[in-house]
């Protein structure tokens, strides 16, 4: 290991006695009223986005032993390892530079490979681009991947809807179910449509079998020609050109064993995000990550968002006893945020042996979940209000909002702006209702109209009691902009990173992912032989049932 683990550290050790000695969580309203400077103390602002992390049940004490920590566990050598290139991921053997992606050129590792493919890739999508309105031209991209070929691509593209070309509607398809791939393949018309495999090795079972159906409805629909037309209709995302060519596919654009599936969005896998918002909009998206990128490389730990967050994350995992997350986008273009942010953080920190195989005595990634608000508003957030688990949430506010280029009518533009009004006060009513709560004394004194007139006054205030003191962060953009997406994303990746090498994790492998698909592979065949044997009992009466 590069440096020692958290719980080998002095920092850790004087963590668990500052939080035993405390006795019970600090008390946000007592913490506002006695230091009226405490937002202000505890907000921070990088690239694009500002934080208040002033709602979080930390204090000075605390702050200070956790950066001690970051630096017990060199946290700041071990960023510098990653970003220069060293392999960070040992399991594997590989860099992880996923930064490299979106430095300008000349000013990362690999400049010249990631920029030739970058400038390639941006000449394919405006010559795609260009000819949308002609009467052959393509109307619709169909981006077919799993993972990180597109839980990435499937969020950023309705996040930047005003940035999107208005005569190309893109389309994801990811689950091996049928039902993921026939809607989409319903609303096609074969000749204005491309189709995106995206694979690095071309051989991911889910992609390639959805690719394999698409190949065969392409077929059917499109008429004469249309085995010489794959090659206009079919692009890939690969390093396996071979394989791409016996497909039918001709073009392909590929990418580096450095770069993680979870981190791939920047790279040609972020072929369908281009496609929907033009090579600029994509340079900015990129230049937006790169911001994010030298702040966390250069900003001092004490101001550094991604690193504080990390240490936010151990602090609440690991003293607090904090098993999950809650990640609240309240704009809608940010509905698929929590999803994303589902496989970024639980696939890398979701383990339990360290960088060197150990067991590890501490508890790693939390569960990362969410809804766009208000929506969860209406779902989850009574548990988060009243529930008997504490989580941590994170807001996500837009101060202004994007519409697109279309001229709106008056009218519109002034609902609009009342509904935005609307949001933004949501957003900062439930941080705020979830710090302050309600005592039952304050429950007593109001009335409850819905209330049943059978029970008593004291019994319906106790159902209208909030605990309060639950912590909450708010992260806030200007405007969902490329470049403010491009640097929320790289800052939820150091993030994680950051969390990871405090648990001593590599963040970069998956192997958990392995055993489910080789069983699968076993399994497959005795769907046609109907063979039961060497199975368990569960199994081989569920594969037995399923075959009746």
């Amino acid at each position: 290991m590069l440096a020692p683990r958290c719980d080998q550290t002095p920092a850790w050790n004087a963590l668990a006695t500052h939080f035993d000695l405390a006795g019970r969580p600090l008390d946000l309203r007592e913490a506002f009223a006695r230091d009226a400077g405490r937002a202000q103390a505890l907000s921070l602002t990088a690239p694009e986005v500002f934080a208040d992390l002033s709602k979080n049940l930390w204090d000075a004490t605390s702050r200070s032993l956790l950066l001690q920590l970051a630096r017990e566990c060199r946290l700041e050598a071990r960023r510098d390892a990653m970003l220069a290139g060293e392999p960070v991921n040992p399991t594997e053997g590989r860099a992880v530079l996923h930064t490299a992606l979106r430095a300008p050129k000349g000013q990362g590792p690999f400049s010249d490979e990631v920029h030739e493919v970058l400038d390639r890739m941006l000449a394919f999508v405006e010559a795609v681009r260009a000819e949308a309105g002609a009467p052959d031209g393509i109307r619709h991209i169909v981006n077919i991947g799993i993972g990180g070929s597109d839980l990435g691509p499937q969020m950023v593209v309705p996040a930047l809807d005003a940035w999107t070309h208005p005569q190309i509607q893109s389309h994801f398809v990811s689950n091996v179910d049928g039902h993921d791939i026939v809607p989409v393949l319903r609303r096609l018309d074969a000749r204005r449509t491309l189709f995106i495999v995206a694979s690095k090795t071309f051989t991911t079972q889910e992609t390639m079998a959805n690719a394999e159906v698409a190949r065969a409805w392409f077929l059917a629909r499109y008429g004469e020609g249309a085995e010489a037309a794959i090659a206009r209709h079919f692009v890939a995302t690969t390093t396996n050109i071979e394989a791409a060519a016996r497909f039918g596919i001709t073009t392909t654009f590929g990418f580096w064993d450095w770069v993680g599936g979870r981190y791939s969005l920047w790279s040609a896998i972020g072929l369908p995000i281009a496609l929907a918002i033009g090579a600029q909009a994509f340079r900015d998206l990129l230049a937006g990550a790169h911001a994010m990128d030298r702040h966390f490389a250069h900003a001092p730990l004490e101001a550094n968002l991604p690193i504080q967050l990390g240490l936010l994350d151990v602090w609440y995992r690991n003293f607090h006893g904090f098993t999950s997350r809650s990640v609240a986008p309240y704009h809608q273009g940010l509905k698929r945020l929590p999803a994303y942010l589902q496989q970024l953080e639980m696939e890398s920190n979701g383990k339990c042996v360290d960088v060197d195989g150990a067991p590890l005595p501490y508890g790693t990634s939390p569960v990362v979940w969410g809804e766009a608000g208000t929506n969860g508003q209406h779902a989850y957030f009574q548990m988060l209000h009243q529930g008997t688990d504490v989580i941590p949430v994170e807001f996500i506010a837009v101060r202004h909002a994007e519409y697109g280029p279309a001229p709106l009518p008056e009218a519109v533009r002034a609902g609009l702006a009342d509904q935005h009004a609307k949001l933004l006060a949501n957003c900062l009513a439930q941080g705020q209702a979830l710090m302050q709560g309600k005592t039952t004394e304050e429950a007593l004194g109001e009335k409850a109209p819905t209330a049943s007139k059978s029970l008593g006054a004291l019994t319906v205030a106790r159902h209208r009691t909030f605990p309060g003191n639950r912590p909450s962060t708010t992260l806030l953009l200007d405007r969902l902009t490329p470049a403010s997406l491009g640097a929320l994303i790289a800052l939820y990746e150091h993030r994680v990173w950051a969390s990871g090498a405090l648990w001593g994790l590599n963040s970069f492998d998956q192997w958990g992912v392995e055993l489910g698909k080789a069983l699968c592979s076993q399994l497959l065949p005795r769907f046609a032989t109907g063979d039961l044997s060497g199975l368990d009992g569960s199994t081989a009466a569920l594969l037995q049932r399923l075959r009746a």
